[in-house]
């Protein structure tokens, strides 16, 4: 028999060892749930929607060049983000809020054309022009109103209520337009609001005036406060005394008001009211929203973040177009990004749940 020695048995780390471990552990912890406490806040949210914005503007210097860099296409960038970005102040209420809404699009379509009949435009000849943003504002305020009565009161889920109103509202367009273009004659109301004040278009001062009262309105208001509560749990406000069912007919309220402005912007931009205004706002408005921070289940979200997904999305469009890209091509480039901002949302809230 051959002597073997037994095996060692393996070094354990000295006490000092441990420690050192430990508190390297402890530490890389502690700057992982910082960064993703950061991250989650809402400065952290905003300033990497800023930073993917400089990208993208750097991206469309170097393809497009000065056309890209030209006062004019900034400007033109800021008037398309102007319209959709009213319906999308309007569509972040709803869905820090708990709901969602697929009709705003059959909504502006509605208000445009309803705004446009020879009955409106005549009466806004014989006294002003602001009877045509009074009949818009008043249409999407009573679709908003259904909707709401709807969802809240007949229990219907949103993403039903709120298609079948985009079914309703743009065939209600078709009918009462007959298929056919209107066009505006009251040049009062084209002439000022594609006009400029200090050189900015009225359309953009609209949607800046618009974006200061929904940041008031969510940030410094009851209103606010409670449209946070009901879309984080709808059992606690409801029990913390907020009349849950009259606060979700009030967010969509809201939302038709944003629909007939957005819809009387777009009418007086084109000088037309159709029942084609509108389409895929649906779309564009969710995914600015999404992208903006703002959660799909409610709770959470901010306007500024809402603002600069807007932008995004319209300088996205916008560096297509100057590269000559067909409109499929950036229909997929928006797919992309809304399933990229929802991974990266998922993400960013179960890190932050670990971390707590």
């Amino acid at each position: 028999m051959s002597d073997q020695t037994p095996a060692a048995p393996p070094a354990t780390p000295p006490a000092d060892e441990h420690r050192r471990i430990e508190a390297a552990a402890a530490a890389e912890g502690e700057t992982r749930s910082g960064f993703v406490r950061f991250m989650s806040s809402p400065f952290g949210r905003n300033l990497g929607l800023v930073i993917a914005l400089v990208v993208l503007c750097i991206v469309g210097v170097a393809t497009a060049g000065d056309r890209f860099a030209s006062t004019d296409n900034m400007l033109t960038v800021l008037r398309l983000a102007s319209v959709i970005g009213v319906v999308s102040i309007g569509m972040t209420f709803v869905i820090i809020g708990g709901g969602i809404d697929l009709s705003v699009g059959a909504i502006v379509a509605l208000s445009s054309v309803w705004a446009t009949t020879l009955a409106t435009q005549t009466m806004a000849e014989d006294t002003h022009w602001l009877m045509m943003v009074f009949v818009a504002c008043a249409v999407g305020i009573g679709c908003g109103l259904v909707n709401g009565l709807l969802i809240a009161y007949g229990g219907m889920a949103p993403f039903i209520a709120t298609l079948a109103m985009f079914a309703a509202a743009r065939g209600l367009a078709e009918i009462i337009s007959e298929k056919r273009t209107q066009i505006v004659d009251v040049r009062g109301l084209v002439d000022f609001i594609n006009g400029d004040f200090i050189g900015i278009p009225v359309l953009v001062w609209i949607f800046a005036v618009v974006s200061a009262i929904g940041w008031v309105l969510l940030n410094r208001t009851t209103f606010g406060r409670r449209t946070i509560a009901v879309g984080g749990n709808a059992t606690a406000a409801r029990l913390a005394g907020i009349a849950v069912k009259r606060h979700t007919v009030l967010l969509y309220v809201v939302l038709g008001l944003a629909c007939g402005i957005a819809a009387i912007m777009l009418t007086a931009r084109t000088g037309t009211g159709s029942a084609t205004h509108g389409q895929l706002y649906e779309l564009d408005a969710i995914a600015a929203v999404v992208i903006g921070g703002t959660l799909l289940t409610g709770g959470r979200g901010t306007i500024v973040g809402t603002i600069i997904g807007v932008l995004i999305f319209t300088t996205l469009t916008n560096v297509f177009t100057l590269n000559n890209l067909d409109s499929s091509t950036q229909a997929v480039a928006k797919g992309a990004i809304i399933v990229v901002a929802v991974l990266l949302q998922q993400r960013v809230a179960v890190r932050s749940s670990d971390s707590t």
